[in-house]
């Protein structure tokens, strides 16, 4: 699978994405507990710039946004007069693993409703891009919900194991070499249909 495959595939689902709450309320939920005043922010696999314009409310210096879809990007960057005038966030488009980030320059890595497309080798580059001490918040779904099917299974890496449940969700940053792991699951009920994830936050050693 090439990453122009993979664009093309994103741009086509990228005018409907924002027409979806729960990627929002997951972004949201992630930022939360997060510490103010970061440095830098890196948003992995941004999307239409949920996680980035939630990670505002942090206050930091600066938010590095990338998103391999052109179109998912537009659509992101099409909200930034009114969510962010001050012009904090940086849009790019391009692979986001690994992210166009020197070592050890990021306070907070966000990854929200993306992982399932990145796989396990992100972790390794979310230990690299963060600071000793550096925040990382993560979406992932759960093995027991999450059954791809058709061409939509092509785009989900083979190297990950989905978690069944929350210890399984904080091993995947523990193994990875991350430490102070929590995890919990996160669950909306939209009266017709409830979906969960489980939200990962962890600490750079």
């Amino acid at each position: 699978m090439t990453d122009n495959s993979r664009a093309a595939f994103f741009d086509e689902t990228a005018e409907h994405y924002d027409q979806d709450d729960f990627h929002a309320l997951v972004a949201d939920a992630l930022v939360e507990p997060l510490p103010t005043s970061p440095g830098l922010v890196l948003d992995v696999a941004t999307g239409t710039g949920f996680a980035a314009y939630a990670a505002l409310r942090l206050k930091p210096s600066r938010v590095l946004a990338v998103d391999l879809s052109p179109a998912m990007v537009e659509r992101a960057t099409a909200k930034a007069a009114s969510q962010d005038p001050a012009g904090v966030i940086e849009w790019r488009v391009g692979p986001a693993v690994p992210m166009p980030s020197p070592d050890g320059s990021a306070d907070v890595v966000l990854c929200a409703s993306s992982l399932h497309f990145l796989g396990a080798v992100a972790f390794a580059d979310w230990l690299r891009v963060l600071r000793p001490g550096g925040r990382l918040a993560f979406s992932v779904v759960s093995g027991s919900r999450f059954k791809p099917s058709g061409p939509f299974a092509e785009f989900v890496p083979a190297d990950l194991s989905f978690p069944l449940d929350e210890a399984g969700a904080g091993a995947l940053a523990a193994s990875a070499g991350f430490v102070e792991v929590s995890a919990r699951t996160f669950t909306v009920d939209g009266g017709d249909r409830v979906r969960s994830v489980f939200l990962v936050h962890a600490t750079a050693p």
